[in-house]
């Protein structure tokens, strides 16, 4: 992106079968020759039988535990099978496949640990943690929370996403959050913490009570061992919500300090206003978890999903792509936000018009089905 503009990124997941990691074409040739060997079983399922994490078409992981962190979320710990590149970045973002009821449904979380050069952890040690915070509209965050055991198998998407810390890290830092927006900047403070760089570093943090903060007590024991991370918490419930106004007030050098920002939407949105103002965007740095979408138009039409052979009937608000995977349809994602591009499938008839602006677009086009919606009845190549 252009220097001088504000850096927003988003949750970007795989497609439904990710990329496995790099240097396998020996495998990748030894598994044609046994396939022909193995038919009508295919390779992967021998392999599952004697590993469940063990595949050459997609990344699995095993739950180990989950660890309540608040009444409303908890940390997942998952080991992943072969193929996961542990070499990921502090603040990206993984995919996670859950089977519920028969289906696969795909959501992204922010890793919350620490990569694996910065662990020097031997093999057989190898997990990553996500924490999830359970939304009353988010039917996979509730049930990752609340109905997952230990030892569930789930599928992985390979870690991805802008939004990080690089290393060797800033002179001077300032993290805004909020929420459940803590946790990618959780793996970049741990990862700071591991690497001895915790130094000048401002947080600021709202959530609606201090029961409600994540990671609270770790959060603590930073703050005592590391002078430079100062960490102020602010409870919204009693205090109201933070006003980025009055960041002289309380950072008054905070247009020195490069700054991540993570949580609500109109936290964010005043975020760019407050730094787009400074005339210092380019020091702001922002993660979105949902998309921005304007009021509903139409009366939504009868989608046939061509390849899968299927048609739904659906209203003006509801996703292409939501339709077709209620519907059963595979549909390629990604970031489910209308950024990453992974969605785009082509409209062989009728219209559809983007959630986001309204704009309609019409046959022969291709269009994102995470953030586009049918404006009538249309055929879509998928």
């Amino acid at each position: 992106m252009a220097k001088n503009t504000i850096k927003t990124t988003a949750k970007v997941a795989d497609t439904v079968r990710p990329n496995i990691a790099k240097g396998t074409a020996g495998w990748h040739l030894l598994r044609t020759v046994a396939g022909r060997i193995t038919t009508p079983l295919l390779p992967d399922d021998y392999l599952k039988l004697a590993n469940p994490l063990w595949s050459a078409r997609e990344l699995r992981g095993k739950v180990l535990d989950v660890r309540r962190e608040t009444v409303d979320s908890a940390t997942l710990v998952i080991k992943p099978g072969w193929g996961f590149s542990f070499d990921y970045q502090p603040g990206q973002y993984v995919g996670i496949g859950l089977l519920v009821d028969g289906r696969w449904r795909w959501r992204s979380y922010s890793l919350t640990s620490v990569p694996e050069q910065h662990r020097g952890l031997g093999k057989g040690s190898r997990t990553i943690t996500i924490t999830v915070k359970a939304m009353p509209e988010g039917f996979l965050s509730t049930h990752l929370v609340g109905g997952v055991a230990p030892g569930t198998i789930v599928r992985l998407a390979a870690p991805q996403g802008n939004f990080v810390m690089p290393d060797p890290a800033p002179a001077s830092v300032l993290f805004v959050t909020a929420g459940s927006g803590i946790t990618p900047v959780m793996s970049m403070l741990r990862t700071l913490a591991r690497r001895d760089q915790l130094g000048d570093v401002m947080h600021l943090h709202s959530a609606p009570t201090e029961a409600d903060v994540l990671f609270a007590d770790e959060l603590a024991e930073l703050t005592g061992r590391h002078p430079g991370y100062r960490l102020q918490v602010r409870a919204t419930r009693t205090e109201g919500r933070m006003d980025l106004a009055q960041l002289d007030e309380v950072v008054p050098d905070w247009r020195d300090r490069q700054a991540w920002a993570c949580g609500p939407e109109a936290m964010l949105e005043a975020a760019e206003r407050t730094w787009a103002a400074a005339g210092i965007a380019d020091r702001l740095h922002l993660e979105r978890f949902a998309a921005v979408r304007t009021a509903v138009h139409g009366s939504g039409g009868t989608v046939e999903y061509a390849r899968a052979g299927k048609t739904v009937t659906v209203d003006a608000a509801t996703s292409l792509m939501d339709a077709g995977e209620a519907a059963g349809v595979q549909m390629p994602f990604g970031c489910r936000m209308g950024i990453c591009q992974s969605c785009v499938v082509g409209l062989l008839k009728g219209h559809v018009r983007d959630l986001r602006t309204g704009v309609e677009h019409e046959p022969g086009t291709r269009v994102q089905t995470c953030v586009s919606a049918a404006s009538g009845d249309c055929v879509l190549d998928v």
